[in-house]
């Protein structure tokens, strides 16, 4: 499916996701169940970078699906998304940040780090709808990390900047944030 066709099947296919019952009440009161919509039906649509088991591999996936969207069966395309030497430090990097309110965090850390593989911006590379949805999800799982980006960062940007710093490395050759010449490449909205 091609072009703006794309973008009307997912939105059916979030809205077909939430009118599912979720298995349990647990899943049913989970503040990631539309966040887990957005990034299913992003992923069904051909929308991002996530391959279709999200990176969770075939048996998490399909618990995940089970618990949360019961009887969906519909896959995305098959996709193989670049394996990056970070994900580890990334998905590290989440897990000790996370909120620890809900076991599905652990799903959304691994799926996270599976997206920052791609080439896009971090909402785009998870097939959400748009970037306020990545806000909340890092809000709703690693609160500390979304106070962190206090200046706006964009995420993906941000996420790598913590990681490099836990490791002691610097790239960015200005002094500061502020005075940098690539500030707008960093900072700001992600349209």
């Amino acid at each position: 499916m091609n072009g703006p066709d794309r973008l009307p099947y997912r939105t059916t296919l979030f809205a077909e996701l939430l009118a599912m019952p979720a298995a349990t009440a647990q899943a049913a009161a989970d503040p990631n169940r539309p966040l887990l919509a957005s990034i299913v039906a992003g992923q069904v649509a051909d929308s991002g970078c996530l391959p279709a088991d999200l990176g969770l591999g075939k048996a998490v996936h399909a618990a995940l699906l089970h618990t949360y969207f019961p009887g969906f069966d519909v896959g995305g395309p098959p996709r193989a998304v670049e394996a990056i030497p970070e994900w580890e430090d990334l998905q590290k990097l989440l897990l000790d940040f996370r909120a620890c309110e809900y076991p599905s965090e652990l799903l959304v850390a691994n799926i996270v780090a599976t997206a920052c593989a791609g080439r896009d911006h971090l909402w785009q590379d998870l097939g959400l709808a748009n970037r306020e949805e990545l806000s909340r999800l890092m809000w709703v799982n690693f609160p500390a990390l979304a106070r962190a980006n206090t200046g706006d960062m964009k995420w993906k940007k941000f996420l790598y900047r913590q990681v490099c710093s836990r490791e002691g490395i610097y790239v960015c050759p200005a002094p500061s944030c502020g005075v940098c010449k690539d500030y707008a490449k960093c900072f700001g909205p992600e349209n």
